[in-house]
C-alpha cells in the first residue's frame, strides 16, 4: 500500500535477514510515496536489526546518526575461517580437533579482552569501503585482491553470553558495544586468528544506534509510515541540547540569519533549535553569544 506523503521524519526499521539496506530503502520509497529516503549506516544481508531511515528533509539528520555508537548481539564460530568473515563466504580453513581441544574458556576471554578498548582493526575485505572509487566488496567479487588499511575503532565492551560446542566447532554468543565503523565480522576473524582456530560470524543483530533501540522499530512487511515516523524535533532532541526559539527567532533562523543568544547547555556541539509550535527549525552552533545555523529544516509540504 502506498502512503504518499511529503512529511519528513526518521523511521526505525527492524531489518529482516536476506535483504540489503538498499532493498529496505527501495521498499520504503514505494510505501512512503517519495524518492527522498536514505539510511544511517548499512547492515549486511545476513544481519538483522535496527536500520534508521530518513525521509524527505530529515535525510539531513542522517549525517548526525551515522557516527553514533552501536550495540550488537552476534554469534562467532571458532574453528573455521571464510572468505567474507561470515557464514556467507567460502571456507578457507577448518581447524583440527587438536587445535579446538586446546581452546579453553580462559583463552577465549583473554582473546576477547585483547579486542576491547581502543584498537587498530583491519576491516573485512568484503565491506562497503571505497577503494579507488569502487566498493571493496565489488572488487572482491570481481576476483581482485583487496587490502584495506587498519583504522582505529573503540570497542567499549564485549560481553560473552554463552559458549557451546557445535559439530566440532565452538559457538560464542557475544554482546558488543562499539564506535561507528567497527566491523563485528573483523572481531570474529581476529578472535579466531588469535586462538589459532580461525573464526567467522554466523549471526548478527544490531540492537541500538545511539539512544535508539530495535525494540521500538517497525517490521518492514507491516510498516505504516505515518504511524511509525519519528518527527525531526523528537529525534534531534534525543541527540542534542534544545534551544527554544521565539516566533521571531524561528522566522529569522529559517531565513538563515544568525541569532544573538547564549548556548542552553555546556559543550560545543550542535544544538536543536525548536520553534514554539514544536517544529525543528534547524541545528545551530553557538560561539560568543551568537547562534549560527548549521542546517535548516524546511516546513513540510505535500509532494506533487
Amino acid at each position: 500500500m502506498r502512503q504518499s506523503s511529503g512529511q519528513s521524519g526518521i523511521l526505525l526499521i527492524d531489518k529482516p535477514a536476506g535483504l540489503t539496506s538498499h532493498d529496505v530503502v527501495a521498499r520504503t520509497r514505494k510505501r512512503a510515496g517519495t524518492r527522498k529516503v536514505g539510511h544511517a549506516g548499512t547492515l549486511d544481508p545476513m544481519a538483522t536489526g535496527l536500520l534508521m531511515l530518513g525521509l524527505n528533509s530529515s535525510t539531513r539528520l542522517l549525517t548526525y546518526l551515522v557516527g553514533l555508537d552501536k550495540e550488537y548481539f552476534a554469534t562467532v564460530r571458532l574453528g573455521q575461517s571464510t572468505t567474507t568473515d561470515d557464514a556467507e563466504g567460502e571456507t578457507l580453513r577448518t581447524a583440527t580437533a587438536e587445535i579446538m581441544a586446546a581452546i579453553d574458556a580462559g583463552a577465549i576471554r583473554n582473546g576477547l579482552r585483547a579486542l576491547s578498548g581502543v584498537i587498530s582493526q583491519v576491516p573485512s575485505s568484503v565491506s562497503a569501503i571505497k577503494v579507488d572509487g569502487r566498493r571493496a566488496y565489488a572488487l572482491v567479487r570481481a576476483g581482485e585482491t583487496v587490502e584495506l588499511a587498519a583504522r582505529t575503532v573503540t570497542v567499549s565492551e564485549i560481553e560473552l553470553l554463552d559458549s557451546r560446542a557445535v559439530d566440532g566447532f565452538v559457538d560464542l554468543d557475544v554482546r558488543v558495544e562499539c564506535s561507528s565503523g567497527t566491523y563485528i565480522r573483523a572481531i570474529a576473524r581476529d578472535l579466531g586468528e588469535s586462538l589459532g582456530s580461525g573464526g567467522h560470524l554466523t549471526a548478527l543483530q544490531r540492537t541500538k544506534i545511539g539512544p535508539f533501540s530495535v525494540s521500538d522499530a517497525a517490521e518492514l512487511e507491516t510498516l505504516d509510515v505515518a504511524a511509525s515516523m519519528l518527527g525531526p524535533a523528537e529525534v534531534a532532541s534525543r541527540l542534542f541540547p534544545v534551544y527554544e526559539l521565539s516566533a521571531a527567532e524561528a522566522v529569522d533562523l529559517g531565513h538563515g540569519k544568525r541569532l544573538a543568544a547564549d548556548r542552553p547547555a555546556e559543550g560545543d556541539g550542535p544544538v536543536a533549535a525548536v520553534a514554539p509550535d514544536g517544529r525543528l527549525v534547524g541545528l545551530v552552533e553557538f560561539s560568543g553569544g551568537v547562534a549560527r545555523p548549521l542546517v535548516n529544516f524546511p516546513t513540510d509540504e505535500e509532494l506533487t
